[in-house]
Parts: C-alpha cells; structure tokens; sequence
C-alpha cells in the first residue's frame, strides 16, 4: 500500500533541495557538513537580544543560545533540545525553528548546543539537556525567568530528549516543567510501525537514514533499553506534565509521536496532538518553508501562551 501524499506546498519545498542521497553514502561529515552550511532565512522573527552563554555540565560547560523574544509578556522560559538523531544539528543550523518558537510561544527560549555522538555516546546528550534543564531553574533569577513557568521542547530526536528530561524530573524530584512539547519526536525504535512500514522511502528522512543515524548513536552503547534514552520504553507515564505532541503525516516516525501521545492520555496527562497533513520529517526546521509549518508553530505558541498563563498552583 502506498504511503500518504505530500501537501503540494510540502512537494515543492521538498523538490527544492534537490536529489540527496541516503547518509550512509555520503557519510557523516559530509550529512553535518549539509546540515550546518544550508544558509538561514533572512526573514526570522527579530529578537530583542540573543546571547551565547555556557552552563555547567558534569562534564564540561554546555553552550547555549539565549533567545528573548521583542513580544515577550512574562518571564516563561522554554528549554529547547534541537533535533538531528543525537548525531548532527546546531544551535546555528536550528536556529529558525528556536527563533519561531520564542516569538509564538513569547517566552525566552534557551537552546542547548549537547554533545554529539558517536564521537560522544549516549547518555551525554540526556546528561547534557537534563543538566541545562536544572541549571535554568536552580539560575531561574539571574536568568530573568520565572522556574515555575518552564517548558521543555524538542523536535526529532530532540523531542525524544525533551520527553526523556520530563521523565527524569519527574523521577528525581525536579526541577518543575510546566508543559512538553514533542515536535515528531524520535523516541522509539520499533522499526515494524506502520507509518514505518508504509514510508521506508520517505522523503528526508528514509528508513535506512534512520537504521544508519541509530547505528552511530547506539555506537559504544551498552544499555539500549534505558527509558531516559528510549522514552518509548518507559512504563509509566502517569504524573507528567501536560504535552504538545505535533507529528506529520508523511514521515515514518509519525506514529511513534501519535503512540506515545495516547500512552499519556491513557495515563491521564492532558495532551494535545496534531497530525499536519501532507507534511515530511523535519517540516518545522525551517518554519517558514510551508503554510502548514507556520499554522503549527503559531499553534504551539498558542498553545504554551495558554499554559503559561495559568494561575500557579502554589
């Protein structure tokens, strides 16, 4: 059976990058190189600043992106985890997805440049996002934010980070995080999904990308079934915060976000979620780049605006 349709404004954004070969053909180097030198849009959405800052990792010091929004209306602050299959991706080359989410949202976002594998395996990129994570509220003062008006987001296998972080906050007892956002998250590995099934040629993201990023990040990895890495192996779902799940219709990883968000709804999280038709892996990248990609981050930020201006709870 073949798979759904791209959205026209979907098939001409895809056909303008032209024909790209699967990863493992060109290599990693070549796949970060790609990445990291696709020029940003002229057009993102002003900032009334943006500052580079490092946070203390028990590993070293983690840089940052400070992203604070000309709109912003309180002191909300999301912790942004950028996608890229724990393999490849920036503060810099993901930088028009943070900016789009700062301006929507209204909130300062804090975009976490974690440590890569394979040159780092896992768990360094949860250690690192989880160590920020805390590092924003314990700093919550000095850093102009309010701790209990924090969100963490992420998309791809950022959105797999940002579910994993949420999971150990609440394990461990915090820091508080008001609302997840999960933007067609990476966090399972079941290869026989039927979305996975059907779309093992899609486009961006093929099923042999997929198996060729999970090898490099599994690289060196002896517990694979960690739920901090893998969130779709958590048992329990129950006590987390309230989630925005987004997925596309046409990428392969679509259900792993939709399977997930009705595991948390079965555990009594409110949550969201949105299938946006015709649209591929990686459409919020460049939020500009589809009408769909725009209608969804104005949905997010509609979103996390509401949460963020609930009454407290203490």
């Amino acid at each position: 059976m073949p798979g759904p349709t791209l959205d026209p404004d979907a098939a001409a954004r895809v056909a303008s990058f032209g024909p790209i070969p699967p990863m493992h053909e060109r290599g990693l180097d070549a796949v970060r190189a790609g990445v990291e030198n696709t020029p940003v849009p002229d057009d993102m959405p002003a900032m009334a600043s943006i500052e580079e800052r490092c946070a203390p990792g028990p590993d070293g010091p983690i840089p940052l992106r400070i992203y604070r929004p000309t709109d912003a209306t309180d002191a909300s602050v999301v912790v942004y985890f950028h996608g890229g299959g724990m393999v490849m991706g920036s503060n810099r080359s993901f930088e028009p997805l943070a900016r789009a989410l700062a301006a929507g949202s209204t909130a300062t976002v804090v975009s976490v440049d974690y440590r890569l594998a394979p040159e780092h395996p896992a768990p360094a990129q949860f250690v690192d996002c989880s160590a920020v994570t805390t590092w924003v509220a314990e700093n919550a003062t000095s850093l102009g934010v309010d701790p209990a008006r924090l969100a963490v987001a992420g998309d791809s296998a950022g959105g797999s980070l940002a579910a994993a972080v949420t999971l150990a906050a609440r394990d461990c007892g915090g820091p508080v995080i008001c609302a997840q956002v999960l933007m067609y998250p990476g966090l399972d590995r079941d290869m026989a999904a039927p979305s996975m099934v059907a779309m093992p040629d899609a486009p961006l993201l093929s099923r042999a990308d997929i198996d060729y990023m999970h090898e490099l990040a599994d690289d060196g990895v002896g517990a694979p079934h960690d739920a901090y890495r893998i969130p779709a192996y958590a048992e329990d779902l129950s006590g987390l915060p309230p989630a925005i799940v987004v997925t596309g219709e046409c990428d392969p990883i679509r259900d792993w976000g939709e399977r997930y968000a009705q595991r948390l709804r079965d555990a009594r999280v409110q949550t969201t979620l949105t299938r946006y038709p015709g649209m591929y892996h990686g459409f919020l990248m460049r939020p500009d780049g589809t009408a769909r990609g725009r209608l969804a981050m104005a949905e997010i930020g509609a979103l996390l605006r509401a949460k963020f201006a609930e009454p407290l709870p203490f």
